[in-house]
């Protein structure tokens, strides 16, 4: 099975692609500006908040990434929370023995692994339902990330029966310059203008090296899923196994594959929560991050750009929450909005039943904004959490799971 994709025509498609979601972000900047000037909230897109939603996006994207892996060859992988215990687990530990940050991501990501074979055999091999697995592994993950951590870090400095605090992190990277103009524009509060600076002062002030490697993770994840042999050959295991099959692909080969790399890309998510949110491991300090992640992948239907799109909504709400609780209530105003913006979009498109629908939840959130001056602090914790739910009501009548997403598979069958 081959790809008919000449490079030319790849490069065409990218440069398409890339230009929608450039225009889209433009008018995504646009919209909050307009808001942030209206709600005379400047802490909405502030470099501080961008800097806080990026490191809370990466967490979740990283098990996204890693539940896009496993679904596009077939495998349901609800053990991505569990995945991400162990990775926590794993960063700290490699990095106490180490020294080095970087070894310690690694050691996430083996420890991820692990979880993630763990599902492939039970899924892969003895065609364990997938759900009933990935629950398994996710009380497994904490089961032995908590005795591990009991049994272990009491006897480490800085460690105890549920912690082990006082970790380096990877690098901070500040590109001087440049930074210093961002920060000056970005404190002007013009509009459009400052609100690019503030994105520009958040990705060169202080930023983590991790993160970059996370997003890096999704670029080369989308290159070799979509634009490779290998890629196709994984998911077509996802699409149609069977025929697959009959054209020579190992299709348990390609669900193994994919299953671990699951696994390694959320315990490095589980290794971000360790080593960048926080200075070290505490138990339970994914805080359901695995299953928000999986919700931004099926919000982005199973594609990079839309998991990621996904993650970066769940990480702003997630940032917003920690700081003044008037940049949530402006919030309101940016969701009816947009929501009122994407009614208008399908009743171009002769959509009329979603049109209705967002066209009354808009309107509802508009009422809520415009009648109240601030938002409870208690439903500030939940903003993520309602976010998940919210984006994914809206947006289930456009997905399209793999065809074969969590059947079982056997040899021969094909026949």
């Amino acid at each position: 099975m081959t790809s008919t994709t000449t490079p030319s025509a790849a490069a065409g498609i990218v440069a398409k692609l890339t230009r929608g979601w450039f225009y889209l972000a433009l008018v995504g900047i646009a919209i909050i500006s307009l808001v942030r000037i209206v709600t005379d909230t400047n802490d909405l897109d502030s470099a501080g908040t961008i800097r806080a939603a990026i490191i809370a996006t990466c967490p979740i994207l990283m098990a996204a990434l890693g539940g896009l892996w496993a679904e596009r060859a077939g495998v349901v992988n609800i053990g991505l929370e569990g995945q991400m215990i162990l990775g926590t687990w794993g960063a700290a530990f490699f990095t106490y023995h180490s020294g080095s940050a970087w070894v310690g991501v690694l050691g996430a990501a083996l420890l991820g692994l692990i979880g993630g074979l763990l599902h492939a055999i039970a899924t892969v091999t003895f065609g364990v339902d997938h759900i009933v697995s990935g629950v398994a592994i996710n009380l497994i993950g904490a089961g032995a990330a908590t005795y591990l951590a009991e049994a272990i870090f009491p006897d480490y400095r800085g460690g105890g029966p549920r912690q082990l605090v006082g970790l380096d992190g990877p690098v901070n990277i500040t590109i001087p310059g440049v930074s210093d103009a961002a920060l000056n524009v970005a404190g002007h509060h013009w509009f459009f203008v400052s609100d690019v600076a503030s994105i520009v002062a958040a990705l060169t002030t202080n930023i983590s090296s991790l993160s970059l490697v996370v997003f890096a993770l999704v670029a080369v994840s989308a290159v070799l899923l979509w634009r490779t042999a290998f890629g196709l050959r994984l998911r077509s295991c996802g699409e149609n196994p069977q025929a697959a099959e009959t054209l020579g692909v190992n299709v348990y080969l390609y669900k193994y594959v994919a299953v671990l790399v699951s696994g390694a890309l959320a315990g490095i998510g589980g290794g971000f929560l360790a080593l960048v949110s926080s200075s070290g491991y505490s138990a339970n300090q994914t805080g359901g991050r695995g299953y928000i992640g999986l919700a931004a992948m099926i919000f982005g239907n199973w594609r990079p750009g839309g998991l990621l799109a996904g993650a970066l909504t769940f990480g702003y709400t997630d940032s917003l929450r920690l700081r003044d609780t008037s940049a949530v209530h402006a919030l309101l105003l940016l969701v009816a909005l947009a929501l009122l913006a994407l009614a208008a979009l399908r009743l171009s498109r002769k959509q009329f039943e979603g049109a209705v629908v967002m066209a009354t939840f808009g309107i509802a959130i508009l009422a809520w904004f415009l009648l109240t001056d601030s938002v409870p602090r208690q439903f500030t914790v939940m903003t993520p959490y309602v976010t998940t739910l919210f984006v994914l009501g809206l947006g289930a009548q456009r997905l399209r799971m793999p065809a074969a997403d969590g059947q079982r598979y056997r040899r021969g069958e094909a026949g």
